[in-house]
């Protein structure tokens, strides 16, 4: 879930001296197809790439399969999750300018305030969670550049500190009012870093001989699909950016062709990991030793990319907090405090657990799962129950129109019912695995040992 923030100084005056409100479109026409793709790839792909070869030794030869399964099903949730959001703009037209919080209105209905905050809090739990690892990720990558740079071996405890306290004014200031450049580029950027990867692994071959690889034990496996998961779940941010497309209706080629590219990020790279490194390879495989300049011109380009994609994620994060903390939307003290205090709450759970792993497994298997995989077919199943000729009659349709409703819109084949409701039940149980397999590593590694109880 990563985004590269560019924009001029005076757009960044403006968002700081007036409100921060709404979410204004791309362009007058809205967003084609394959702008709306470029939305989709630059909001998921980013961590993956770091990540991912270390999950698929832990996984073994069938983490490659589940990333391709993964990407087919994320792509088809993806879809359904856009198709349900036309079926509630179709029902309650108040819904079909903007809505600057969609998902969360889907779970409100089709399952009431309990559904509403049950995607509330999924959501803001996993913008958190990705706020941590990508300052995690961040300062590993800033610790072991300066170290090669200056021979200066500075605490990874510490810059943590260093980087937070750098990033927190920034977090002070709005969003951009257009996004696209931002789309573009964070897609431009992971594809060329991603490039440059493969190209600096594939010098490595011979390197490790034999290439041995990691025993697949249960815990291992379940925390290698969270990481996986997380690596392709972007679905809460799939309806803005639906609302935002010239013809709505076309979501789902766009989801298809984001993934797509997502998935040739992905599997080149964790696939020549596999067979070079094997069970060698790092957590972040940018800290592989035998990196050279290649690396570090990448390392260079994923740090930028994470620090920026911090400033984004957090933003909606303290949005609705400051909603409920009745914080004002224009700028004031009281926003600077209190978005200092949530990137102190950040710091605080990066240095108590700073191995961003085990981070990433728990939100991938949780909550992301949950938005990923469960809600979209739970809420499409559900809406798709509720008969649109049925709303018509309570709206005081004619009988003419209820019928020529109820033939165009016929209900769901007892194959697409079956399918979703598996990919519910698979979520759920792989999610409460994969969740558990992340809790108790991070309670018995020593790994999770904290910054501040260390030597």
């Amino acid at each position: 879930m990563i985004y590269v923030q560019c924009t001029y100084q005076s757009r960044f005056l403006k968002s700081l001296l007036s409100d921060v409100g709404g979410h204004d479109h791309m362009h007058a026409k809205g967003l084609s197809i394959p702008f709306a793709a470029f939305f989709i790839v630059g909001e998921i792909a980013g961590s993956g790439v770091l990540a991912l070869p270390k999950a698929i030794d832990n996984s073994g030869w069938i983490g490659l399969v589940l990333i391709v399964a993964c990407a087919l099903l994320s792509s088809y949730t993806g879809s359904i999750l856009g198709q349900a959001w036309l079926i509630v703009q179709e029902r309650y037209p108040e819904y079909k300018l903007h809505c600057p919080n969609p998902y969360p209105v889907l779970g409100e209905k089709t399952f009431g305030k309990t559904g509403r905050y049950v995607v509330s809090f999924s959501i803001n739990f996993t913008l958190f969670g990705v706020s941590t690892v990508f300052l995690l990720l961040a300062s590993e990558n800033v610790h072991d550049l300066i170290k090669d740079w200056t021979e200066t071996d500075v605490s990874f405890c510490i810059w943590l500190v260093i980087l937070a306290a750098v990033i927190c004014p920034l977090t002070w200031f709005g969003t951009p009012a257009d996004f696209w450049p931002v789309a573009v580029g964070a897609t431009v950027a992971t594809a060329l870093a991603c490039v440059l990867l493969i190209i600096n692994v594939a010098m490595d071959k011979g390197t490790y001989n034999p290439v041995l690889h990691s025993r697949t034990e249960f815990e291992q496996f379940f925390m290698a699909f969270g990481t996986i998961v997380f690596a392709f779940g972007g679905h809460p941010a799939f309806p803005t950016f639906q609302t935002d497309m010239r013809k709505p209706s076309d979501f789902k080629w766009a989801v298809l062709m984001g993934y797509i590219v997502v998935m040739l990020m992905y599997l080149p790279i964790t696939t020549v990991s596999y067979f070079i490194y094997g069970k060698n390879v790092k957590d972040n495989i940018l800290l592989m030793p035998n990196g050279g300049v290649i690396n570090q011109i990448v390392e260079v380009m994923i740090t930028v990319h994470l620090i920026l994609g911090f400033l984004i994620v957090i933003n909606p994060f303290c949005q609705e907090l400051e909603h409920y903390a009745r914080v004002p939307k224009h700028f004031t003290w009281k926003r600077c405090v209190f978005r200092s205090v949530v990137v102190a709450a950040i710091l605080f759970v990066a240095e108590s657990i700073p191995t961003f792993g085990a981070i990433l497994s728990l939100v991938g298997g949780s909550t992301v799962t949950l938005l990923a995989y469960i809600c979209p077919s739970l809420f499409y199943l559900k809406l798709k129950s509720v008969r649109q000729e049925d709303i018509m009659i309570v709206n005081g349709n004619s009988k003419e129109d209820v019928a020529l409703q109820a033939k165009e819109n016929p209900g769901l084949p007892l194959w697409v019912k079956v399918m979703n409701i598996e990919i519910i039940l698979l979520g759920a149980v792989a999610g409460v695995a994969s969740t558990y397999s992340a809790i108790k590593s991070i309670i018995t590694s020593d790994f999770s040992k904290p910054c501040y109880m260390r030597e």
